[in-house]
């Protein structure tokens, strides 16, 4: 029995007493649980694999498998051949690629294997040698690699997971580096998708659209030659896959079968899930999604292994970016999870507002500054020419442009950051004090409650918003998350923004009430706390700052303030469901908090990543890329 036969069978379904240990326990030290929305099934999820009663945080480990593809000789990718290895020795010697910037993020201990690159490789510090061949041969003219070599490929991945999982390891990131590697899994996702090669086929290195169509062409072509069998997994790799993503399903497998997970990245990752579920459906209890890639046939693989992607953030690049980000809401609820189990309720300081606003005149949103758009466009330059396909990592690009304009630095650092949660006199409840300090945490923010009056009217209410952004300036914070208990009157059914959105709506206009007119609306303490947010949005501007949203209720809000004062759009981060897709709401800043981590993300990619002139790395010669992409 050879090594994939013996993992084969030590592949088990996931422990259901640890799952309903801790559902139970979840249930029983907080009201409102399923308010966790995704990271209580995440939670659950984790428990399943590990068989912890009492779930600790994963050491995690990101593997980036590298393999030249003998397709990349139809021209089927915005970068030459020798990317592959340019971009390895970026890895291991500048240390400057988007894996890198995100194993740094994500906490994660980072390996680079050789698994098939076409050049010599021995010179390369810390390259993990476990080459099977100079790259694997043209699939558009025949099988990538023998039987052999496809099983050498996936011994590999489980060889490397089962030795990390010696040192302790329970997390694995797999990420994958080959020139005309999405050739290959637009040709995998096809057959075992059942997918036209249109339908199967993207931009992946966001190629041309004359390209596009050959590329179309040739994942026909490699079709058509080799006839894979959809039914054996170990067929559709030799004929149209390549040797990293073996090894990547090798590694699913080994995990699988020794009570560790994989955290799925994009298209290429999800590619190798599928020959790893076609060997084994087993293991798609022992995978955890993460982002929506922007490749289009990305939702047949979500759809085919039924896993839910938790972040779309528009990336187009594979290396273990979104799963790395993802990883950190697992980290999230393990440390929510620890926070509730214990008795102690963290002391969370008030911040209160001296400001007499128990009357106010009429509302006057104040000017908005413009946002610097000279740091703006060296920002974004800086970007396009990181090591990494142009455009490839969507809303994380944006936000550090976004951050650039509002800081007026074009590389701007780490920033400190504040979480802000508006409560009334009975303040939060035990578990949301506990929930709110321990997201606080996650995100390496300060945590503050903030008292609210009872206000006469809304126009205070807006003006007590003004303060609040005014006195979190004070504390030198530029991203301030803003979040609000979820305590709602016992006879309230629903969330507390279905209540507040029930008393905004006219049913004589059949409408929502506009910006203006819903500040002319008696007082209540729902509607309060909606003019207390939008004041805080319209005036965060003046003070360079950037409001991260939280659940639905200052999602309500952001829409008033900028129906009342549109310039201040760009200083609001929508967290959810814009990026994030957890269904939570539980309130109290938790979701600002995750969102506070894309920021994190973002200054990440912007400072730990180098230019491809810094790793002397070859640029783009197709697409948006070619001209804008420089090494001088």
């Amino acid at each position: 029995m050879n090594l994939l036969d013996q993992t084969l069978t030590k592949i088990k379904p996931l422990n259901k007493a640890a799952v309903h240990n801790i559902e139970e326990h979840l249930s029983s030290v907080m009201s409102n649980a399923p308010g966790l929305g995704c990271l209580k099934d995440i939670l659950l999820t984790y428990a399943g694999i590990t068989s912890e009663h009492s779930p600790s945080l994963p050491k995690k480990c990101t593997v980036i498998a590298c393999g030249d593809h003998g397709v990349a000789a139809m021209k089927v990718s915005a970068y030459p051949p020798e990317t592959t290895v340019h971009m390895t020795r970026n890895y291991l010697e500048s240390k400057g690629a988007t894996a890198n910037a995100m194993a740094n993020f994500s906490a994660s201990h980072m390996i680079v294997v050789d698994m098939g690159i076409g050049a010599p490789t021995g010179d390369i510090p810390g390259l993990l040698d476990r080459k099977v061949a100079l790259g694997t041969k043209n699939c558009a003219q025949g099988p990538a690699m023998t039987r052999q070599e496809a099983l050498q490929s996936l011994h590999t991945g489980i060889e490397l997971v089962e030795e990390y999982i010696a040192k302790g390891y329970r997390c694995f990131l797999p990420g994958e580096m080959g020139i005309a590697n999405t050739t290959a899994s637009a040709s995998i996702v096809a057959c075992l998708c059942d997918l036209t090669p249109e339908a199967a086929t993207g931009r992946g290195t966001n190629i041309s659209d004359e390209r596009l169509k050959l590329k179309i062409d040739v994942v026909r072509q490699a079709l058509t030659v080799n006839q894979p069998d959809p039914s054996d997994g170990l067929d559709v790799l030799q004929k149209v896959g390549g040797f990293e993503l073996g090894c990547i399903t090798g590694m699913i497998l080994g995990a699988a079968a020794n009570r560790a997970f994989v955290v799925l990245d994009g298209f290429n990752t999800g590619a190798a899930a599928l020959i790893a579920h076609a060997l084994c459906p087993t293991v798609r209890s022992y995978l955890m999604g993460s982002h929506l890639a922007a490749e289009p046939a990305h939702k047949a693989i979500l759809a085919k292994l039924d896993i839910q992607p938790y972040m779309d953030m528009r990336f187009r690049l594979g290396e273990a970016t979104g799963s790395s980000i993802v990883i950190n809401l697992l980290d999230a609820a393990v440390r929510a999870y620890d926070c509730l189990t214990i008795d102690a309720i963290p002391a969370l300081p008030r911040l209160e507002i001296s400001a007499d606003v128990k009357t106010a005149p009429a509302v006057r949103p104040a000017p908005v500054p413009p946002l610097d758009q000279e740091a703006m466009d060296a920002c974004q330059l800086r970007i396009d020419n990181l090591c990494k396909p142009i455009y490839s990592l969507g809303r994380l690009e944006k936000i550090a442009v976004k951050l650039a304009g509002i800081t007026g630095c074009k590389q701007p650092q780490q920033l400190q950051k504040e979480l802000l949660c508006l409560c009334y006199d009975q303040g939060l409840s035990s578990s949301q004090q506990k929930l709110t300090a321990a997201f606080a945490e996650h995100a390496g923010a300060k945590a503050s409650i903030v008292p609210q009056p009872l206000f006469t009217d809304l126009q205070a209410a807006f003006c007590f918003g003004e303060a609040l952004a005014a006195e979190a300036a004070k504390n030198g914070s530029v991203i301030i998350g803003i979040g609000t208990s979820e305590i709602c009157p016992a006879d309230i059914c629903g969330t507390k923004a279905a209540r507040q959105r029930q008393l905004l709506y006219t049913k004589e206009q059949q409408r929502c009430y506009s910006a203006s007119e819903f500040l002319q609306q008696p007082a209540s303490r729902e509607l309060s706390e909606i003019a207390v947010l939008v004041g805080f949005m319209t005036a965060a501007p003046q003070h360079h700052l950037l409001v991260v949203l939280d659940a639905a209720s200052t999602e309500f809000a952001a829409s008033y303030a900028v129906e009342l004062s549109p310039e201040a759009a760009p200083y609001i981060l929508h967290t959810q469901p814009n990026a994030l897709n957890l269904g939570m709401t539980t309130g109290g800043g938790c979701v600002a908090a995750l969102g506070m981590k894309l920021i994190d993300a973002s200054l990440h990619m912007l400072n730990d990543m180098k230019t491809f002139a810094e790793a002397s790395v070859a640029v783009a010669n197709d697409g948006p890329g070619a001209g804008r992409q420089t090494t001088k």
